[in-house]
């Protein structure tokens, strides 16, 4: 599988604090890291250090951030032939701010290179070939759309930070990858907690991609084009093959009520067909997106609508097959050679911090908010 990122690269510089600061107050630090950044090349860098294949599309400034940036994601197996010195502007850079404890976190973005990159830069064959598109919102949206519309294989959205998106956008995407919070900025709803069902609501308005709304801890919520909602969940490990008592099941683990006569979970026997494809196939070698279907069981499954909040849960009996990604698709392993040939000689690969990001410190990522359940990872 080949994977081009098109979006922002950023050098973080990550500040520790015992609390934030107030409106006009100085508070002394306890320490300063800086690190890769960017939504774009945390998105690269985490594809990179599941498998080659991997193209980042930006630009960095002509200055010592821009040699570390690209030193980073080279590090990762990612190709960076297509990655732009920018004379006149510095690398993009971002300062966050995080409060020791809560992990409360303040950023300030500085796009600088970012705001430099065109259509004419993303009209390339690492964008045409792709089998998967990544994109984000930290560089011009005219950028982002021309990408898109470029692209050949399936073309994946991560609108943040948010933005109003245009039809024309939407039109080209195939899936789109909110957290809550941004699927209600997107959604124009009123800012508030809201119940997987609301989520649900908010994201069959968004007309034409399939949506996949991260919901941190809790796992994601998928609604397909046919608007069916599957709230998707890591498998938790139990030490108990009996199921418990009713009532006291946790979700994504075993489900409320069984089906009449049973005392373990049903195993699916026969999936139903794929449907057809919902979107034509664009590009050469382009093919149906697999992201915007899945087979479901026509018979006892494991998939039960019984659950309380009504969605069933996917992934619930049985080991994910692959490591999470944040803030673009669940990739495999590669099953062919990238269309496009990666540089010779390319730098070993680094170890993940269990996320499958760019390797920071322990500080949380950029613009994520762990007591709001926000994941998207930050500029």
């Amino acid at each position: 599988m080949s994977v081009t990122v098109v979006g922002s690269i950023n050098e973080d510089v990550l500040v520790t604090v015992g609390r934030l600061p107030a409106r006009g107050e100085t508070v002394i630090g306890r320490s300063s890291v800086r690190a890769p950044g960017g939504k774009g090349a945390n998105q690269a860098a985490a594809a990179g250090l599941l498998g080659p294949g991997v193209h980042m599309v930006g630009r960095v400034g002509e200055d010592p951030a821009g040699d570390r940036q690209l030193a980073a994601l080279a590090g990762a197996r990612v190709n960076v032939s297509r990655v732009h010195r920018t004379g006149g502007s510095a690398t993009g850079a971002a300062t966050i701010t995080v409060e020791e404890g809560t992990g409360e976190n303040v950023v300030v973005v500085v796009p600088g290179a970012n705001d430099a990159l065109t259509a004419s830069d993303v009209d390339v064959e690492p964008v045409h070939r792709a089998d998967v598109l990544l994109l984000q919102l930290e560089v011009p949206l005219e950028t982002v759309r021309a990408a898109a519309a470029a692209a050949g294989g399936t073309v994946v959205l991560t609108p943040a930070p948010p933005r109003d998106l245009p039809d024309e956008l939407l039109a080209e995407v195939d899936v789109l990858v909110p957290n809550e919070h941004e699927l209600v900025q997107l959604a124009g709803a009123r800012a508030g907690e809201r119940p997987p069902a609301e989520l649900a609501a908010l994201a069959r308005d968004l007309r034409g991609p399939v949506v996949v709304v991260t919901l941190g801890a809790r796992g994601a919520l998928l609604v397909g084009r046919d608007g069916a909602p599957d709230l998707l969940q890591a498998r938790r490990r139990s030490t108990s093959s009996t199921p418990p008592a009713p009532g006291t099941a946790s979700p994504g683990r075993w489900p409320r009520r069984w089906p009449a006569g049973r005392t373990s979970p049903p195993r699916c026997a026969t999936p139903s067909p794929r449907p057809p494809c919902p979107r034509p196939a664009r590009g050469r070698g382009a093919r149906c997106p697999t992201t915007t279907t899945s087979a479901r069981c026509s018979t006892g499954c494991r998939r039960p609508s019984s659950w309380g909040d009504g969605f069933p849960r996917v992934g619930a009996g049985t080991a994910p097959a692959t490591a999470p990604s944040r803030g673009g698709p669940t990739m495999t392993q590669p099953d062919r050679a990238s269309d496009v040939d990666q540089p010779d000689g390319g730098a070993p690969s680094r170890e993940a911090d269990g996320t499958g990001r760019t390797p920071h410190p322990d500080e949380p990522a950029e613009g994520a908010d762990r007591g709001q359940g926000a994941d998207t990872p930050g500029g």
